[in-house]
């Protein structure tokens, strides 16, 4: 555990006050992890998840050994909805808690709703679409589309998320990295449902100014949000010859070089083939970095939130493909909702292990098909994409200069952080 002391300053909120940083060290020998697993986005297999999981659990003893050492307490535990042991340890040192939670309120109310109406109860097959219930646009699902804790082929998930909706009682509010003119009507209607106060901070990526900020935004490899390397060798086949044969210029991002990818590159010359208009980067690369750049026409992406917002604040359409968690629920909001991308087409959610699958994979002509789509020049529905991602652009960065949304949101969460040390706080 170490301690650091910086001075925190917030754009225009003429706040100006020392920040003390104590880093914890995760227990990751102890479940079989490599070092570097400093998130979700560094573990080097979805089949590690849990691990992850068990070992950030184990932070909860220091963080409390530092509490009680803290004169005065903390004014508030602003907590990730993923760390449920917060809730405990903000009860016991009688600490207001706020949850953070990393989605959106498109996602928060659709769940909400999914698990109050009780329909699932009611469809007999994973392929049986359904109408979620109390959404301003009619959102049309599968079962099979649904993230884990309400998907039946992802029973591992469920555990855990009773645990997180256990720990979500007594909250003070939320705060979400999104926009309020993102998704004004859910966060309006979120706000209603939700039993507490939301606050819409974001985009957060919009902190990042310069192009170092950039380069070392998340300086780790991203699991499903920043580039398209865990998924099987057969899957990244139809992607490249896809790309090939839409013969556009291309950036590729490939997390992980498998034995098998390496053989399949060398013996079939997709790289010399596309030598001068692809570029395939195996590793890390900054995606805010790239997207900033005025000659990138689209992304292709796996709809992780970050991710997506990281597109919208470029201004670019994008191409979604979801795999997994609430990537589904994504894709139907910049699809349908905001109409800014393309989906390629994929059906359902990939349970862990079960990734090489040829049922799941999208072929090459899908993905040639919808890069054309997006990347037309000529064509209204690809013109009125671009011009709507332009817009939301403008809209996101926005909502973060002074007296935007997410600024005045900010300063009320700040405000109404101090209120609870003059206030009667009953905590549950």
């Amino acid at each position: 555990m170490g301690i650091h002391s910086h001075n925190f300053y917030i754009k225009g909120l003429e706040i100006s006050l020392p920040i003390h940083l104590v880093q914890f060290s995760l227990p990751l020998h102890e479940f079989g992890l490599p070092e570097g697993c400093k998130n979700t986005d560094a573990v080097p297999s979805r089949n590690l998840f849990w691990n992850f999981f068990g070992a950030v659990a184990k932070l909860q003893q220091p963080v409390e050994r530092l509490l009680e050492t803290l004169k005065p307490n903390p004014s508030c535990i602003l907590g990730d909805k993923y760390l449920a042991w917060t809730a405990y340890t903000a009860k016991k040192f009688a600490i207001p808690r706020h949850l953070f939670d990393g989605t959106s309120c498109f996602i928060l109310l659709r769940n909400h709703n999914i698990l109050e109406s009780k329909l699932l109860d009611r469809i007999s097959g994973l392929e049986e679409p359904f109408l979620v219930p109390g959404l301003r646009d009619e959102i049309e699902l599968t079962p099979s589309q649904l993230p884990g804790h309400l998907n039946a082929a992802s029973q591992g998930f469920r555990s855990l998320y009773q645990e997180i909706e256990e720990s979500e009682k007594g909250a003070f509010g939320v705060v979400v990295n999104t926009f309020e003119e993102l998704e004004s009507e859910y966060v309006k209607e979120y706000r209603k449902v939700g039993g507490a106060k939301v606050w819409s901070i974001g985009p957060v990526s919009l902190s990042k100014s310069t192009d170092l900020d950039k380069a070392q935004r998340g300086n780790t490899a991203s699991l499903d949000e920043n580039n398209l390397g865990q998924i099987a060798t057969l899957q990244l086949v139809e992607l490249g010859l896809g790309l090939e044969a839409s013969n556009r210029p291309f950036i590729w991002v490939i997390r992980n070089k498998t034995e098998e990818w390496e053989k399949w590159l060398e013996e079939d010359g997709f790289e010399e083939r596309t030598k001068g208009r692809g570029l395939l980067i195996h590793g890390w690369a900054s995606q805010v970095l790239i997207l900033s750049r005025p000659a990138v026409g689209a992304i292709l992406m796996h709809c992780g939130w970050n991710s997506m917002l990281e597109g919208i604040c470029t201004g670019i359409p994008m191409i979604s493909w979801p795999l997994f968690a609430e990537q589904f629920y994504n894709e139907k909001l910049i699809v349908q909702v905001l109409k800014i991308s393309e989906s390629v087409g994929a059906k359902a959610v990939i349970p862990l292990g079960e990734q090489g699958k040829s049922e799941m994979l999208v072929k090459r002509g899908e993905f040639k098909e919808v890069v054309d789509k997006v990347m037309a020049k000529e064509g209204k529905e690809a013109e009125v994409k671009r011009e709507r991602a332009r817009e939301l652009a403008i809209l996101a960065n926005k909502a973060t200069e002074g007296g935007g949304s997410s600024y005045l949101n900010m300063k009320l969460l700040i405000e109404d952080i101090r209120s609870y040390k003059t206030s009667n706080v009953h905590l549950g």
